[in-house]
Formats: structure tokens, C-alpha cells, sequence
């Protein structure tokens, strides 16, 4: 198949490479770090890859059930570090309800026990969604996050996201791997529409991604990380970040080389915890890398339809706040106002979401 010769000539040549996360098609580009790190990895590129290898006012009123109430309130969004959270411009949003912590794998399993829901990551593949994918290849799994055991250069990801067969949301890193006595930590290996299906069931939705940053900054002045100027503020780690030599030695500083339980760091001024680092979250908008140039002031909820220059054609969701694998050598999403995207179907072990109410 073309699409796969095209993969081996890329990665037998060494050039870094961005992978498509649309089901029809694979775009490969050469690309900064800032673009790749906003990028997750297909299910498809990762599973070509495999065969190549083998081969203003704003407070908390109170909480309720878990969720803290944000009154509504005006604030300036995005940021001028990269150029698809520019520029900077105000925003005002109505009041609601958010989770005070993300999504847990517990919350999920019940969501699960009571509908009998079966996430993307467990379902058979479809041929046809995969062209060049031999047939013995298509078995369910997701991309999980493989360390390599030596420093590499930072121009192709695939150096350290592999396609697992077997990982879902139960089984985070593979099929040898469990959630159990990890109830309390956030679920991964979410797409966009597991999220939405969870929202739905419990009787809440996905937050707009001004929502999700209005909740971040929490009323604070407009500095470069939602915390404040300094990346350690006092000396202390306040967020579930990476330290040391991305991608292959994590020295934990923060004490967490991978996900932390929710609540480990402290809540923000709104009551609200891990709005940055420990996983990327998911948001409703549909992501275009040049919204910001014209989006409303007053609620915005994102653009009618999808658009990546880097992938065209394929659908991406919003996502925002990093994770436990961003760094400050590489990927620094959690720079407040920086947004993440992903395609609607994919997932990862560093993927999560959490969610919002009008009323209660």
C-alpha cells in the first residue's frame, strides 16, 4: 500500500514526523516541537509503526456531590506563546458547575457497570478504517506512553508512543496492567466520544475550553502558568509535570513519574484541582488552530467545524492542561492559556477529561 511505504521511507530516513489521527487517512510533516507536543498519536500510525518495527468576579460558592459552583465572570483567554492561543482576548462566561477533580477510574467503572458501555479503545478495528494494516494487526488497543532507554533526539514521536494491543481504560499501559488499588486516580485511555458518553449518562457535558480556562485562572492576574510567574513556586512542585530528560528519565521530583491519585496537588482559589499536568483533558469545543482570530466574546463554545492545517480533513476536540509527560524541555502545555487537540476516536494513557453543569 502506498500510505504504508510511505511510513517505512519516513522512519527507515530518520525525519521527524507528525501522524494523522483521522480514520481515512495518514499526513506525515516535518514539524517543531511546539506543534508535535500538541499532537497525540493515531491508533493507525502507531499500529503501521508497529509493523515496521516487527518488520472577573468569579468565586466558589459551595460544593456539592463533588462539583464547585463558578460564577459567571469575564477574563482574558489564550495566550501569545503559541500561535493558536493568540491572540489574547476577553471573554465572558455564564456560571456552572464543575468537577472538582477529574474523572476517576471508579466513577468510570460505574458508569460502566450500570450501562454496560464498551470504549473505542475495546472495540474490533474495522479494515477499512485501516488501509496497509495487515488483517493479524487489527486487534483492539490504544497508544501508551514507552520511555526509550536511552536520551533520543525530540523530532519523532513515535520513539515513544507505541500502539499496545489490549490497553483500555482498564488495563492503562496493557493487558497486563490494572486499575485495581488505582481507583482514586484519573481515568485514561478516554476518547472524546467516551467522554461525551459518560457526560451524558451523568447528567452533565463536556466544559467549553473558556470554561475550562476561566476555572484555571480562577480570578488571578494573567501570568504565564495558572499558578502564578515561577515554575516551582516557594521551591514546591504545585502540578503533575515531568522533570528531568524527556522522554527517557522522569526523576519524579513532584513524586509521581506517571498519573497521581486526583487531589494530590493543591486546589486552585476556586476549590478546583490538577487544571494543569496529571492528564490532558478533553473540552467540547472542536478545535481549528485559528478560532481565537474570531471567536465570540460572550460564551464561546468553539467553531462549527474542525480544521488542522497539519491534518486536514481530520476531526479534532479541544484539549487543555498537559500532563504528567509535558516538560519544560518539550511540550509546555501547561503554560496557561496553550491548548492540546486530539481526533475524536483516538485515546492514550495520559488522556482523561472531567465535567460541568448548568444546575444542579
Amino acid at each position: 500500500m502506498k500510505i504504508y511505504s510511505l511510513l517505512v521511507g519516513i522512519v527507515l530516513s530518520g525525519l521527524g514526523s507528525i501522524f494523522a489521527q483521522g480514520s481515512k487517512t495518514v499526513t506525515v510533516a516535518a514539524s517543531s516541537c511546539q506543534a508535535i507536543c500538541q499532537a497525540n498519536t493515531s491508533k493507525k500510525a502507531l499500529l503501521l509503526q508497529s509493523i515496521v518495527n516487527s518488520s472577573k468576579e468569579t468565586t466558589v460558592v459551595t460544593s456539592i456531590n463533588e462539583m464547585v459552583w463558578v460564577a459567571a465572570g469575564d477574563f482574558n483567554m489564550g495566550t501569545n506563546d503559541y500561535p493558536d492561543a493568540k491572540p489574547v482576548h476577553k471573554v465572558s462566561v455564564k456560571g456552572y458547575w464543575m468537577d472538582e477533580h477529574e474523572v476517576t477510574n471508579a466513577e468510570f467503572a460505574a458508569f460502566v457497570q450500570a450501562t454496560n458501555y464498551i470504549t473505542i479503545a475495546e472495540k474490533p478495528l474495522n479494515p477499512d478504517d485501516y488501509p496497509g494494516v495487515p488483517l493479524e494487526n487489527l486487534v483492539p488497543g490504544s497508544a501508551v506512553f514507552s520511555p526509550p532507554a536511552e536520551k533520543v533526539s525530540l523530532d519523532n514521536i513515535q520513539q515513544w508512543w507505541k500502539y499496545v494491543p489490549g490497553a483500555n481504560w482498564k488495563h492503562p499501559t496493557g493487558p497486563e496492567s490494572s486499575i485495581v488499588g488505582f481507583e482514586n486516580y484519573p481515568v485514561v485511555q478516554i476518547s472524546y466520544s467516551d467522554a461525551q458518553a459518560y457526560a451524558q449518562w451523568a447528567g452533565k457535558r463536556l466544559p467549553t475550553e473558556a470554561e475550562w480556562e476561566f476555572a484555571a485562572r480562577a480570578a488571578r492576574p494573567h501570568t504565564k502558568y495558572y499558578w502564578g510567574t515561577d515554575l516551582k513556586p516557594n521551591g514546591k512542585w504545585v502540578a503533575n509535570i515531568f522533570q528531568g530528560s524527556f522522554p527517557n528519565n522522569n526523576v519524579a521530583e513532584d513524586g509521581f513519574a506517571g498519573e497521581a491519585p486526583v487531589k494530590s496537588f493543591p486546589k486552585n482559589p476556586f476549590g478546583i484541582y490538577d487544571l494543569e499536568g496529571n492528564v490532558w483533558e478533553w473540552c467540547s469545543d472542536l478545535y481549528r488552530e485559528d478560532y481565537y482570530k474570531n471567536s465570540p466574546n460572550d460564551n464561546p463554545t468553539g467553531p462549527s467545524t474542525s480544521n488542522d492545517p497539519e491534518e486536514p480533513g481530520v476531526e479534532k476536540h479541544v484539549q487543555r492542561g498537559g500532563s504528567f509527560l509535558c516538560s519544560d524541555q518539550y511540550c509546555i502545555r501547561y503554560v496557561a492559556g496553550s491548548r492540546g487537540k486530539g481526533e475524536t476516536t483516538s485515546a492514550c494513557n495520559h488522556l482523561g477529561f472531567r465535567c460541568v453543569k448548568d444546575k444542579i
